[in-house]
């Protein structure tokens, strides 16, 4: 595994897992590799061996764990970079102990990714049958009794989303070709992620969102929260991609975390200035990507320590998306708010320069 760049979850978090399989004595539904209350651990963490994947409320996370266990599906729904596919990924790993049963919703996806395609060299030269039927994620994981994750669902075109909802009410798959179908094992179900603030999105029809059960991802809720999850990813993401060793204070991880949360919520953290918010969703996951570039910078072409120049370029190329609209933006913010404070100094000359 030295070789891999990003190593599936259950490979990640084998050891965790196979603790937590050890000394559960809980019910677990048909199919589950841990019952409902340890797969909830394994997310959240126990201050001891497991390590918390997902920062926020436990009722959320207990609530997407009971529907799993039930025969609707889960879709996670939220602004970008909430851990939406973080945590899909995480359910998955721990449910089935298989991540990778995976579609990747985009405008192009077709509707093979969903149902079955064919391999049609075979196709030609024996005519349809099961072993010229090449299966989808869906497919395999109705066979094999795991979970399949979909990934920005409202991206698919309408047609693709809708062929969902015969899996997801008669849990089978037709196979009029063949005059055949592929019923669901159990421990079959489907975890989606979806977000409505990119654009091309397409709404779900009805008939498809009742098939679901809806859990809203929320914002962190404090800036101790943000503080903590993006300090927690950007030590991950150093160790796995073996950054340099570089000296990051919490003041840089605190300083973009407050940034990026007064220009998304419209306002100041002591709430006396009002300030203009950006095209862009400056979510979480971004500033994790500003300090995790900034670190390699410091170790890189710096002294080892990460200084606010090293998180400036980072932090402009996140806020300004829009060449002229946020560029406005940044200036008047940089101005009015960050030039204001005395201890910013060196934070405001290195994103003027």
């Amino acid at each position: 595994m030295t070789t891999v760049l990003r190593a599936h979850a259950e490979d990640q978090y084998a050891e965790e897992l196979e603790v937590l399989a050890k000394s559960d004595d809980r019910v677990r539904p048909p199919g589950w590799k841990l019952s409902p209350w340890a797969v909830t651990t394994y997310i959240l963490g126990d201050g001891e061996q497991i390590t918390p994947k997902y920062i926020g409320p436990r009722r959320i996370v207990e609530v997407a764990v009971a529907t799993l266990a039930t025969d609707r599906a889960l879709l996670l729904l939220g602004v970008p970079g909430t851990a939406k596919t973080w945590l899909s990924e995480h359910l998955a790993a721990a449910i089935s102990g298989d991540s990778t049963l995976l579609v990747q919703g985009t405008a192009g996806t077709a509707e093979e990714a969903i149902r079955y395609g064919w391999n049609y060299a075979r196709l030609l030269s024996e005519g349809p049958s099961m072993a010229a039927l090449t299966p989808s994620p869906v497919m395999r994981a109705m066979s094999e009794g795991r979970i399949a994750r979909v990934e920005e669902l409202t991206r698919m075109p309408s047609d693709v989303q809708d062929a969902l909802i015969t899996v997801l009410s008669e849990k089978t798959l037709p196979i009029p070709e063949l005059n055949q179908e592929v019923q669901a094992s159990r421990g079959f179900n489907i975890i989606a992620t979806a977000n409505d603030r990119d654009r091309g999105v397409n709404d779900l029809s009805s008939a498809l969102r009742r098939r679901f059960n809806t859990v809203v991802l929320p914002v962190p809720a404090t800036a101790q929260e943000e503080v903590d999850i993006v300090s927690r990813r950007v030590d991950q993401l150093g160790r796995s991609l073996e950054l340099p060793k570089t000296l990051t204070g919490l003041e840089e991880i605190r300083r973009v975390v407050t940034v990026f949360r007064e220009l998304r919520s419209g306002v100041t953290e002591d709430g006396r200035t009002k300030v203009k918010s950006p095209s862009g969703t400056l979510s979480t996951a971004e500033a994790i990507s500003v300090l995790t570039n900034g670190i390699a910078l410091a170790a890189h072409f710096g002294d080892g320590v990460l200084r606010p120049s090293d998180v400036a370029a980072g932090i402009v190329g996140a806020v300004v998306q829009d060449p002229v609209s946020d560029r406005v933006v940044w200036r008047e913010y940089l101005e009015t708010v960050v030039r204001e404070r005395q201890d910013w100094r060196d934070f405001y000359r290195a994103c003027r320069q």
